[in-house]
């Protein structure tokens, strides 16, 4: 599956994408801000991650700018199970991409999929000393639960408080990004 946006391509990741891949989430700035994604980020651990098997309706992407005539890879995106949510929304953006609003765009194109494929309700969590990653959600129409949790963080090694968030996608709840429109 792909997507299309005014200024980013969300597509699968090929085993060719290693490199560029390893180079763009390997940040210790970013990595701690995941669950699954180990620190230091290796070559390795993004050819493991591309051979990961991916069934035609997954919304896993990688986020590709479109800068100087080329693509670039910037970040991920994707809506999946994670721990016991059935869609959780995750992304993450290399640090010399951040402030460009790609994080939001990329998650609203990834909701936008998955209102299509009927999928009601959608969660996120960002870690408690992340409030950007808050920011970006918000934008997205996701409203916090008030619920603070955690979660393992591979990355940091341990368990990492989070603000937990929902939001449903049915037509009385939906808000801008459903529609197309970005939220400013």
């Amino acid at each position: 599956m792909f997507a299309r946006t005014q200024r980013l391509m969300l597509r699968p990741g090929w085993a060719e994408d290693a490199p560029e891949l390893a180079r763009a989430i390997g940040h210790h700035e970013v990595v701690r801000n995941l669950s699954r994604a180990p620190w230091p980020y290796a070559l390795g651990d993004a050819q493991a991650f591309l051979s990961l098997p991916c069934a035609p309706t997954d919304l896993r992407f990688l986020i590709c700018a479109f800068e100087d005539g080329a693509t670039k890879i910037v970040g991920g995106v994707g809506i999946g199970p994670l721990r016991d949510e059935q869609h959780e929304l995750g992304y993450w953006i290399t640090p010399t991409a951040w402030g460009r609003g790609y994080a939001t765009e990329a998650g609203a194109a990834v909701i936008r999929i998955a209102r299509t494929l009927r999928i009601d309700r959608v969660t996120a969590r960002h870690a408690i000393d992340n409030p950007a990653s808050g920011r970006v959600l918000r934008k997205l129409g996701f409203r916090p639960t008030g619920r603070v949790g955690s979660y393992s963080s591979l990355g940091r090694g341990g368990e990492v408080q989070s603000i937990e968030f929902e939001q449903r996608l049915t037509d009385s709840d939906c808000t801008d990004p459903c529609h197309g429109r970005m939220a400013a």
